[in-house]
């Protein structure tokens, strides 16, 4: 520059550093033609879920089995609608069902808290016996892919109950699954309409191989082993039913 000559007061000014200028606006890229739309995140969905659907062959006359469920709602309430039961093929006819209405909501990751009803109904022998009872528990999926649903029950006449059911899939191939399951149930008093003591009542362990002929659908065969306890053993065998019992099962697994 020349001596003498005097600079502008503008080029005196130092430009302003990168963190003293306003926030740079990003364009709105939901305005560019071929980006989607935002997900809509309160949407409700449906699932139903057919867990084991399958005929057991032991010793004693055949039976058929059921352990279904299904919910409506979004990510965290949820209506659920469950029902699980056993159908004697023999001439008497006996038979175990049960039916849960829940509300649920979603307490941890994978785990939702329910609360409802649920209506319990035995056939033979003797003569029909029904119960209502209040609900409440969770259901998930445990640290390392367990599947766990523990359930407090109390009935019409304020007797008090549980259940566990915990499960676990391993994977023997894309297609191939191998899923151990077990269920303990257990009661504070005894009920002796439906055959139940103090104590812990019964055990169910069993091992279901099935094929994913397509994700939503899957035959299998496993074997299944029930034991009665205490109490629950001696009416059970009063009644002319086995303390234990081992089943080879087949059936089908079905979601959507």
């Amino acid at each position: 520059m020349p001596s003498g000559m005097a600079m502008s007061p503008a080029a005196n000014r130092a430009a302003p550093a990168a963190s003293d200028r306003g926030p740079e606006t990003l364009p709105n890229l939901a305005e560019r033609e071929g980006w989607p739309q935002p997900t809509a995140d309160s949407a409700n969905y449906g699932y139903f879920l057919a867990d084991l659907v399958e005929y057991r062959e032991s010793d004693d006359p055949g039976v058929i089995r059921w352990d279904v469920f299904g919910w409506y709602g979004g990510d965290v309430k949820r209506l659920w609608v469950k029902s699980e039961g056993a159908q004697s093929t023999s001439k008497r006819a006996d038979s175990e069902q049960e039916a849960q209405l829940l509300y649920g909501q979603l307490i941890a990751p994978f785990f939702d808290f329910q609360a409802g009803v649920r209506y319990a109904r035995r056939s033979g022998p003797g003569p029909d016996r029904s119960r209502v009872y209040g609900v409440i528990g969770v259901q998930g999926l445990a640290p390392y892919r367990y599947e766990l649903e523990p359930a407090l029950f109390v009935s019409q006449d304020g007797k008090v109950s549980a259940r566990v059911t915990a499960s676990y899939d391993v994977l023997l191939s894309q297609r191939l699954i191998l899923q151990p399951r077990i269920e303990a149930n257990a009661a504070l008093q005894a009920d002796r309409s439906f055959g139940v003591g103090e104590g812990l009542n019964d055990t169910e362990i069993g091992a279901r191989l099935r094929y994913e002929l397509r994700r939503e659908l899957a035959p299998y065969a496993g074997v299944s082993w029930r034991q009665t306890y205490g109490r629950t053993k001696r009416m059970a065998r009063a009644e002319g039913e086995p303390a234990s019992n081992l089943s080879v099962v087949v059936g089908v697994r079905a979601w959507f």
